[in-house]
């Protein structure tokens, strides 16, 4: 079949061409967005899921819902190596400036540039273009303690003051959450928390592995009535056939009925893995239907590709220490397992691995879905690891 129809497109935040399996929640998000725009009360809220389960794709298309309905938009992503007041300050300069170039001279928005401003030398920021393109004079005595649990709450006020005397909202969208230390996740929840007592018209949206729900809580005990946490996993198998056999059937090309449900078997209905699947079972296929054989080529060749990328590329950042401590993991099984049965396996203590349980978790490897318990946030890397380490008594030495 032509590789150039194929409809499939397997990529990090490379939005499907079904987004299937998603619709409750996008209502909700539109729900949420249009109360906040109309000035009434809508939480904020975090997508919690593991890796491959398309959060970024739900966000990007959030963050389209909120253009429509005539927001202003921010989307960062989190990382290691940048802090929160960094990744926020040019997005929201470039807003303001956008809020400034509306109408005629407001008042609210020179002040919200002000108050920017004041933040970005604050927490001094060495960020040359907030330096050079805010030719302005700061809000003295606002947002500029340099504690960002008192400067960012000042800060997104502002610009929610801002929006809203343009008549607009603002979407503020962050992915990868969980990388945000502990005092950067409590500031953007005291956020929130001003926000919503002042009934500004400003929401923020993010994305984030499983441990973000545990990070909330203890970051601020009141983070659960501010926010919400819906949980985004794999597909049902209705959802993930139709995510394979709808895309292909605007091109006239059908999977057979035993095709369909290997491809959801063999990736247990994650997204990504769909998408992976699909891709290299329609350029496999000589014609339609695309049939069981096809897809055994696919699995050979999509599980190939993963090794080289998505599970290598997380495997490099590993420590020798790591690479042990998952893959006594893998040994154990794909779901949730007790600490102490890991340690007995790598024939140490409990406590004498728990700095490279919590170095794991901080790398968004894996996270604890209970007091004590283990499991991989990255779905199918048991198999993975069994692969790349077929000798577990060799990662134990």
């Amino acid at each position: 079949m032509d590789p150039l129809l194929n409809p499939f497109s397997p990529g990090a935040g490379t939005p499907p061409p079904e987004l299937a399996g998603r619709r409750e929640l996008l209502r909700q998000a539109e729900l949420s967005l249009a109360r906040v725009k109309a000035g009434r009360a809508a939480k904020s809220f975090f997508l919690i899921g593991l890796r491959g389960v398309g959060k970024t794709v739900l966000l990007n298309r959030i963050q389209q819902i909120a253009e429509d309905a005539s927001y202003q938009s921010v989307f960062v992503e989190a990382h290691e190596g940048k802090s929160l007041a960094a990744l926020l300050a040019a997005p929201l300069r470039q807003l303001l400036f956008a809020l400034d170039r509306m109408a005629s001279l407001s008042a609210r928005v020179k002040r919200g540039l002000r108050v920017l401003k004041s933040f970005v030398s604050g927490v001094k920021l060495r960020i040359q273009d907030i330096e050079i393109g805010l030719d302005i004079d700061p809000e003295r005595g606002t947002a500029d303690s340099g504690d960002l649990e008192a400067d960012l709450p000042e800060l997104l006020s502002a610009v929610a003051e801002a929006a809203q005397d343009r008549g607009v909202a603002v979407a503020i969208l962050i992915d990868e959450v969980q990388y945000l230390t502990e005092a950067e996740l409590s500031a953007l929840i005291m956020a929130a928390h001003r926000i919503a007592q002042k009934q500004l018209p400003l929401i923020v949206i993010g994305a984030g592995l499983p441990q973000l729900v545990g990070l909330s809580g203890r970051s601020k005990s009141y983070a659960e009535r501010l926010f919400d946490f819906p949980a985004i996993g794999p597909l049902a198998p209705e959802d993930a056939a139709a995510a394979l056999a709808e895309p292909v059937q605007s091109e006239g090309v059908r999977f057979t009925e035993d095709a369909l449900a290997e491809v959801v078997r063999v990736t247990e209905g994650y997204p990504y893995f769909l998408q992976e699947w699909g891709y290299q079972a329609w350029n496999i296929a000589p014609a339609s239907p695309i049939d069981v054989e096809a897809v055994n080529e696919a699995t050979r060749r999509s599980i190939a590709r993963l090794d080289e990328s998505f599970f290598r590329m997380r495997f490099d950042r590993l420590t020798p220490r790591e690479k042990a401590y998952m893959r006594a993991l893998a040994e154990l099984g794909a779901g949730a397992q007790r600490s102490g049965e890991i340690a007995e396996l790598l024939g140490v203590k409990v406590q004498s691995i728990a700095p490279v349980r919590n170095a794991l978790i901080k790398k968004g490897m894996i996270y604890s879905p209970a007091h004590g318990d283990t499991a991989f946030t990255v779905p199918l890397f048991d198999q993975f690891m069994k692969r790349i380490m077929p000798d577990l008594s060799a990662a134990s030495a």
